[in-house]
């Protein structure tokens, strides 16, 4: 006798076929979708806490493009996913969510009110109905992909194993409408490039996105421009004349010749206060050209903003100008293609307290670690030392979980979602002590699931972020501090390899199980010292600190 499916059996066939991974964490309100999602083979990783599965959805898409599920229980499983929610919110990371929530006959004692929580950080909840489950998770699959966004799928408890019964069909979701380029203007803005002496390009996650890349790259060979990205389509052009991350992260060779440009075209990157170097990015004098899907320009450094996508904008400024040619700005920097830009002097060992200065430890982990990687990133103070001194090989090598909402601690569940997403790739977690340990109920899920990975820990024994923001105005630092701990060790307590890093002799440790196969993952503690602050911080604090001292 054919068993008649339940609503929550009917969501997981939806997200079946949209789908093959899934992260969650099982509860009262979830575990009928959950078990469904087992018993017909999907992989299915389970987080350690709820902020994980949201976590590890959100990387799953920035590694590879592609959308998975994440699904918690109602109530304190809901909230506990807030903060990783947010975060995908912020960055627009397509995903669906898949929530226990409030029975339909009223909200019991403990229950609150998920969808207004919900709507407060701009996610929408889509309830299912006895004969709408089929239709309500269909359209949340096709509002995730055409607005890039997450959206939450909510199971009332009392529905969960209901009977579905017949379903509605699904409405069709309205497609977006492009804002079509406009001739006259897609002209003028290829005149003021085809003028420029010092043209840069500058690309952000919505080129990526948009597959634009290796079109921009053809428009800046002809203009001989130089190319920079954001931290979310590093090496999109893969061009030697890319100077790398514009912004914070930016080498200070690199920046200054940023700052030379006389006109620059943005394309797909929103110009945040971060991306502009605290506005110092760009001379004053420079025209600054923003081509983005919003409806206004984000930053008061742009003088053109035009609203369009940026494959179609890119393609039509080719379009016009297929005779365009030029390289002076290039001649006169052949540094930038030869590699001798990027050549720094090694930097010292040891900071002035004998502990491990980062910088030298990003240079030499760059050379140690295989070039196939993934580089996830937690926040936090040494959230710059991987992304300026380590190449990643495309994009989504390297990606900033956190940056969006300003969060730190999620980046141990990322790192899961990085290796469900590319597991051809070595992962390299780079986190500091103050996130590891926040997050460190998923270091047991990084050791279950990611088959070759590297845990970098940047260990301070601070809140490094804070230290050099606020002790350094003359707060007391006694909350700042943490005290020291050993990651290595409590990595081998859950099955990892690892070591406790004070000299750069000691990545032989690294060095050894690479050569011995990279398997399981290995935790690197690294002794940093608190007295090297990054140029970020210092650029960032350098306003604040001398009007304190005027």
């Amino acid at each position: 006798m054919t068993q008649t499916p339940t609503i929550s059996d009917v969501v997981a066939d939806v997200c079946a076929r949209h789908t093959d991974t899934v992260f969650g964490l099982m509860g009262n309100g979830n575990a009928f979708f959950t078990s469904n999602v087992t018993s017909r083979g999907l992989r299915y990783i389970s987080a350690r806490h709820e902020a994980g599965t949201v976590a590890m959805a959100d990387a799953y898409h920035r590694a590879s493009g592609e959308i998975a599920v994440a699904t918690v229980t109602y109530g304190a499983g809901f909230t506990n996913c807030l903060t990783s929610l947010a975060e995908a919110a912020k960055a627009r990371i397509p995903m669906v969510v898949v929530v226990g929530d409030v029975p339909t006959t009223g909200p019991r004692a403990w229950d609150i009110d998920q969808a207004m929580v919900a709507r407060g950080l701009g996610v929408e909840t889509l309830t299912v109905a006895p004969d709408s489950a089929m239709a309500v998770t269909e359209r949340a699959w096709a509002l995730a992909v055409r607005d890039q966004r997450p959206v939450i799928v909510a199971i009332p408890y009392d529905l969960a194993a209901a009977d579905a019964g017949a379903q509605v069909p699904a409405v069709p979701v309205v497609g977006l409408v492009r804002p079509a380029s406009n001739d006259a203007d897609t002209r003028d803005v290829l005149r003021v490039l085809a003028g420029a002496a010092r043209p840069l390009i500058v690309a952000g996650r919505g080129a990526v996105v948009a597959g634009a890349g290796a079109a921009l790259r053809e428009l800046g060979d002809g203009l001989g421009a130089l190319f920079a990205t954001s931290a979310m389509a590093r090496n999109v052009f893969k061009s030697p004349w890319d100077l790398g991350i514009a912004g914070g992260f930016a080498r200070m060779a690199a920046a200054e010749l940023m700052r030379q440009a006389d006109v620059v075209l943005v394309v797909g990157a929103s110009l945040n206060t971060f991306q502009t170097r605290y506005g110092t990015l760009f001379d004053a004098g420079a025209t600054v050209i923003q081509v983005d899907l919003g409806e206004t320009a984000t930053s008061a450094c742009v003088s053109r903003f035009v609203r369009a996508d940026a494959a179609e904008y890119t393609a039509s400024l080719l379009a016009a100008a297929p005779t365009v040619s030029g390289g002076g700005w290039r001649k006169q920097h052949p540094e930038v293609a030869d590699g001798s830009l990027a050549m720094e002097l090694a930097e010292e060992e040891f900071a002035l307290d004998g502990r491990l200065n980062p910088r030298a430890v990003a240079q030499m982990l760059d050379s140690v670690l295989p070039a196939n990687r993934t580089i996830v990133q937690d926040g936090g103070h040494f959230i710059g030392w991987a992304p300026m001194y380590c190449k990643v090989p495309d994009p989504h090598a390297l990606m900033m979980v956190g940056t969006a909402f300003q969060t730190i601690g999620l980046g141990l569940p990322s790192a899961v979602g990085a290796a469900a997403a590319r597991p051809e790739r070595l992962t390299v977690l780079v986190s500091g002590d103050g996130g590891a340990l926040m997050g460190l109920a998923d270091l047991d899920t990084v050791v279950r699931t990611v088959a070759s990975g590297v845990m970098v820990v940047f260990n301070d024994a601070a809140y490094g972020a804070e230290l050099h923001q606020y002790a350094v105005r003359g707060l007391d630092d006694t909350a700042m501090q943490i005290d020291e701990v050993d990651f290595a060790a409590l990595g081998k307590a859950l099955g990892a390899s690892g070591t406790k890093m004070r000299s750069l002799a000691d990545l032989q440790e690294l060095r050894a199980w690479l050569d011995d196969g990279a398997r399981g993952l290995f935790v690197l503690d690294v002794a940093v010292s608190q007295t090297v602050v990054a140029e970020y911080m210092q650029e960032s604090m350098a306003p604040i600190l001398a009007a304190l001292t005027n």
